[in-house]
């Protein structure tokens, strides 16, 4: 049987490893270059185009077009016909160029340039703010939730697990520079509910067991709850990312959704077993030593 309860310290170090690696990053980035996180064309603002080719086209082309002039581009195809490239370094005059480029490549005249926009920063400020509201609200209703289905130790504990999650996932993004576009929060929230069904599965046999089991330590009924449900997390771990693993390689324009969901899962995954489960025993045992204090002092 898997000792988890007992190895809770190296469980939780590897956590707040990797969220201070990504601090650390942050911190580093924000010193040298005055932005801690990249903030993709959603947030902070800048140009878009849409440019019709008319016919199948190769995206590798277009990004090594787009590369001679910006590197921060996020460039999407649609129906492999039609290209969208956003940057937020991108003026008006190397729009203009890149499309000419597009033009002596594919052939096409003045009509095939749909679209060339202005994206203001304004926006990107207050989708940042709704982004973290929705998110806070979201973690109040779940906290609120298991605290009413199951105890409210169970609640805290699946609250800091799901605040693990954003934190990995945000620290993995500080740490490879990858940037935050709308999806992100999407993927977020995604993540959220996810690794909260993950948890609750593994919380509800915690809670069966210890009905079943009274004479088994708090760390023992954890301990046998987790490893009856480790099948079932890794089975669903497993199939989930395969299938947001194929959408990412093969469906090109959803990878800014996908992105986080890949880290999320695995995050989620681990948390739930990892990180909820040990929170909560840690929370237990705080509580039945202190039901006994008050006993002991009840008793003089």
């Amino acid at each position: 049987m898997l000792k988890v309860i007992k190895h809770t310290k190296v469980w939780f170090g590897i956590s707040l490893t990797i969220i201070f690696l990504g601090i650390a990053f942050m911190i580093y980035r924000g010193v040298t270059t005055g932005k801690p996180l990249e903030f993709g064309i959603d947030f902070v603002g800048g140009n878009s185009m849409d440019i019709k080719i008319g016919k199948s086209f190769n995206k590798t082309d277009v990004e090594k077009i787009v590369d001679k002039y910006i590197k921060d581009s996020t460039i999407t195809t649609v129906n492999n016909t039609e290209v969208e490239i956003k940057s937020s370094t991108m003026t008006d005059a190397i729009g203009n160029k890149i499309f000419k480029d597009m033009q002596k490549k594919y052939n096409l005249k003045s009509k095939a340039l749909v679209s060339q926009e202005k994206i203001g920063g304004t926006i990107g400020q207050e989708l940042k703010t709704k982004a973290l509201i929705a998110l806070a609200i979201a973690l109040v209703i779940i906290l609120l939730y298991i605290a009413w289905r199951f105890e409210f130790k169970f609640g805290v504990a699946a609250m800091i697990s799901l605040v693990h999650d954003v934190l990995v996932t945000l620290a993995v993004y500080g740490i490879f520079a990858i940037p935050l576009n709308s999806p992100f929060i999407a993927g977020m929230l995604t993540i959220v509910g996810y690794s909260m069904s993950d948890t609750i599965v593994v919380f509800d046999r915690i809670r069966e067991n210890s009905r079943k089991h009274r004479r088994m330590s708090t760390s023992e009924i954890a301990d046998f709850s987790i490893n009856e449900t480790l099948t079932r997390s890794i089975y669903t771990v497993l199939t989930v990312l395969i299938a947001v693993s194929s959408v990412h390689v093969f469906v090109p324009s959803v990878r800014d959704f996908t992105k986080p969901l890949l880290v999320g899962i695995v995050s989620g995954c681990y948390s739930s077993i990892f990180i909820a489960s040990p929170l909560w025993v840690i929370f237990k045992e705080r509580a039945n030593k202190k039901k006994l204090q008050i006993k002991a002092e009840a008793q003089k």
